[in-house]
Formats: structure tokens, sequence, C-alpha cells
């Protein structure tokens, strides 16, 4: 017996290296799942590796219409909907607020934020007729504060925030909880590569020397997380933020020697 036998799990994202990550654990624990996102090679590819219970749908989380075929075609191969993680997202090139250009605000919130209130408001009632469910929204470490160089980015995710507490408050006597974790400095492409219009990488700003847990994260730490908060025994907990970062947010830990 898993803990997501016969439930239907659809991930935004579900290529990258936090998403693989989550797709194959829910798999593993017995869930189908959705993999959502727009690298078609990618997605085919980790869906034809899982098998039956894994289809790949290529769709933008930006477009209403993409959610609606989504979900109706999550229903049709596998019946209903069970749990929504929210983990689709895109980083700004690191810029000061007085040189970002309205084209990537815009672009960053419309991903981050935008796509996020889409997937919110599609499967939503596809929960509901499932008898209540389970969404989890990605957002960073970056929610928590200020980033220098990173507005769009933060601004998208502080907003996350928000919309998964009023979330929470609305849909709670549907028995849909809804929460939200905040990675840290995550080993994925996505904190190693650099961003569409840049030269460096989130990676070159984060050393994790000074972390209470001096590495980085791996994505098995968010998934571990992740698969705890729509499980059975996270069956009380809703409009709740759970940070995963190594102690970054603590501030500097002590040196070795004088630990």
């Amino acid at each position: 017996m898993h803990r997501f036998d016969n439930q239907t799990v659809l991930v935004t994202g579900g290529t990258g290296g936090q998403g693989s990550s989550h797709v194959r654990a829910f798999h593993a624990e017995g869930a189908n799942v959705i993999i959502g996102g727009t690298d078609a090679g990618r997605g085919t590819a980790i869906a034809d590796e899982l098998g039956s219970r894994a289809r790949f749908i290529r769709f933008d989380v930006t477009d209403e219409n993409s959610w609606s075929s989504a979900v109706a075609t999550a229903e049709e191969a596998f019946g209903a909907v069970d749990v929504l993680v929210n983990n689709a997202g895109v980083q700004n090139p690191p810029a000061l607020i007085e040189d970002t250009d309205e084209v990537t605000w815009s672009r960053i919130l419309r991903t981050n934020l935008t796509g996020t209130f889409l997937g919110v408001k599609a499967v939503a009632p596809a929960l509901r007729r499932a008898g209540g469910g389970v969404i989890v929204n990605i957002a960073s470490t970056m929610s928590m504060g200020g980033t220098a160089l990173y507005a769009p980015y933060v601004a998208s995710k502080w907003a996350v925030r928000g919309l998964t507490r009023t979330a929470a408050l609305e849909l709670g006597r549907d028995h849909i909880r809804v929460n939200t974790i905040h990675p840290g400095v995550i080993a994925t492409r996505f904190i190693n590569e650099p961003a569409v219009g840049a030269t460096a990488a989130i990676a070159d700003f984060y050393s994790p020397e000074p972390f209470a847990v001096p590495r980085l994260g791996e994505p098995a730490d968010v998934t571990r997380l992740l698969l705890f908060l729509t499980s059975a025994e996270a069956s009380f907990i809703t409009g709740a933020e759970y940070v995963i970062d190594g102690g970054l947010l603590l501030g500097p830990a002590l040196a070795a020697e004088t630990a």
C-alpha cells in the first residue's frame, strides 16, 4: 500500500529539476501523474519511462484555455484529480529595478503569479468534484525578504503567499487544503544556469558555506516535504508556509572551529 494509490497528481514544470523529482516520487508512491510543461521531448521521455500511470501534457500555465484542456485530459485519462503542484516558474536576469524593462516584469509575473492563480482557478472545481484534495504552490525563500537584482521574481513569489492564504480560506470547507513550500538554493538548472537574457546564474551569488546546513539543497529534499504536505498525514495543515533552505534565512552560522 502506497500513500498515493489511485490518486491523480498534476505537476506543472514537471520536466525541470524539482518537477521531475516530484513526478517520479509521486509515481513511486502509487499515483497517476500528469506531467505539465513546455518541453515536449523531455516530458514525453519521462512519461515513457514511467509507463501507463503517467501522461505528459504540453501546456502553457499562463493560458486559461490550456489549463481547462489539461484538467479535462487528466480526468479523461485517470478520473478524479486529487493533487495540484503549482511548480512552474521562471527567473528574471539579474538587474536593478531601474534597469528592468516592463516586458521582463510582466513575463515573470505572468508565469509565476498568474500561472499559479490560473492553476488554482482551473483545478479547484476538479478537486471539489473529487470530494477534496490538495494544492501546493511552490514559492521561494525570496518571498520572505528583499533580494537585490531580482525584483520581478521576488514580487511574484511574495504575491503567491497571499494568493495561497486566500485560497486556503476559500477552499477549506470544500476539503481542499492549500499550502506553500519555499525552497532555498536547490541544485538544479534553474539555479546553476543563467536565466534567459542573463550571463550569471543565481548560484554565482550564493555560497552555502554560511548556511547552518552548509550545502546546496537537492530536489529530493523538497520532494520529501511535498509528499508529506499532500498526504493524509498533513490533513490538518492548510494556509501554511514551509521554508526548506538549510538555514539560509537564519543568518550566518558559527565557523566550525567555534561551534
